[in-house]
């Protein structure tokens, strides 16, 4: 009987939370389940859920985010577990939200200056740009390429993850599955779940922007996902690389070889 997957586990402070394990792929192999997990940020986990994570016997913890935000919000210590810190968006020109929301949003000045420049639906063309971003920055090939390569090389559980797990830990997610060889529909399906086990976390923002005077559906571009935002990504992989194993060899420096190994490390028996 297969491993329940731990999609289903209800971490109070740790939001976005999964295994990514448990998904079939289209010759009918199955990604491991307790091998890779990802996640929103993890500095505010109280002490039951870091017990939880402490338990999952974790090697290592790849943060995706930016100096700026790992310096101000450190991940903590779990047991076992080496940090490595890889800054996707280091070439970016800005940060993308969420990051430091809770400090900006509830502020009724910068909130009206927000409803104006998002009401014209740019927060939208801002999200397919940063997701282009992911595919093309050069600190994005450098993270991801570190990322997978200390996948290829783990000898135990690894969890990836960034400030609110859904755009720079969803590529990941994204092009990892999909080089694994699940279907597209699978890939997206676990891509939607955030809209499920993010919102829900960052309800207070949508909250205090609203008391600010703001309309909280104008963030939802901002806080969620939407499955325009990775074809985005990958009409910009299939545009510049090619294929998702292209992408691999040519964007990350991960031939075939290695490919072959991280999926004979990731998926079950034939």
């Amino acid at each position: 009987m297969r491993e329940r997957s731990v999609d289903a586990v209800d971490l109070t402070t740790v939001a976005n939370f999964r295994d990514l394990g448990g998904r079939e792929t289209v010759d009918g192999r199955r990604v491991i389940t307790g091998r890779i997990y990802r996640s929103a940020a993890l500095h505010e986990a109280s002490d039951t859920d870091r017990a939880y994570l402490d338990g999952l016997g974790l090697r290592a913890v790849y943060d995706l985010r930016s100096l700026a935000e790992t310096d101000e919000e450190p991940d903590p210590v779990l047991d076992g577990a080496v940090g490595v810190h890889l800054d996707v968006l280091a070439d970016a020109e800005s940060v993308s939200a969420p990051a430091n929301l809770d400090k900006v949003l509830s502020d009724p000045e910068t909130v009206a200056l927000a409803n104006e420049r998002l009401a014209d639906g740019s927060g939208i063309e801002r999200m397919l740009g940063a997701y282009r971003e992911l595919v093309n920055l050069p600190s994005a090939l450098r993270s991801y390429r570190g990322l997978f390569t200390g996948l290829l090389a783990d000898d135990g559980p690894a969890l990836f993850h960034c400030t609110a797990g859904k755009d720079r830990t969803g590529w990941a997610a994204a092009a990892f599955l999909s080089l694994l060889g699940v279907s597209r529909d699978a890939v997206y399906e676990d891509y939607l779940l955030t809209n499920d086990m993010f919102l829900p976390a960052v309800a207070h923002v949508f909250d205090g922007f609203a008391a600010a005077g703001g309309d909280p559906d104008l963030l939802r571009p901002l806080l969620g996902v939407q499955a325009a935002y990775l074809d985005a990504a990958f009409t910009e992989l299939a545009d510049r690389f090619g294929t998702i194993e292209d992408y691999f060899a040519d964007g990350l420096g991960l031939d075939a070889a290695a490919q072959h190994a991280l999926r004979d490390r990731y998926l079950d028996a034939d």
